[in-house]
């Protein structure tokens, strides 16, 4: 499976269970977009964690009386099919209320942040 989507679907889980924290395995693109998820508000805080040479990820969630923070997930790319947006092609998910991550020459960005900088690159996934 997708490591991407595999974390998202954990968070997603997580928060339908009532948990406040999701521990994923560490790579620098996960660490990347649960930062993004903090700017934007999905996610309390993100931490790296080490037990000798393995590293993880623990993310804390918003959690509100067994109502989290992020409702659903859609992942775009997928290893069999990669989805490329232009800066054009970016628009608001779900009227607003959702977030397009992307991965752009600049790094890894919300859609809004990537169509104010005339930027696009690689639809990762839709959450909200």
């Amino acid at each position: 499976m997708n490591p991407i989507a595999d974390m998202l679907i954990h968070m997603k889980n997580a928060g339908h269970a009532g948990r406040h924290n999701v521990v994923v395995g560490y790579s620098k693109i996960k660490h990347d977009i649960a930062d993004v998820l903090k700017e934007e508000g999905y996610v309390k805080a993100v931490e790296k964690k080490s037990k000798g040479a393995k590293h993880s990820l623990s993310i804390d969630l918003f959690v509100e009386e067994r109502n989290p923070k992020v409702k659903g997930v859609k992942i775009i790319s997928k290893s069999s099919k990669r989805v490329y947006k232009k800066a054009a092609d970016i628009h608001a998910v779900r009227q607003g209320y959702g977030l397009l991550v992307l991965s752009t020459p600049q790094g890894v960005m919300a859609g809004h942040k990537a169509k104010k900088a005339g930027v696009g690159g690689e639809a990762l996934f839709s959450i909200w």
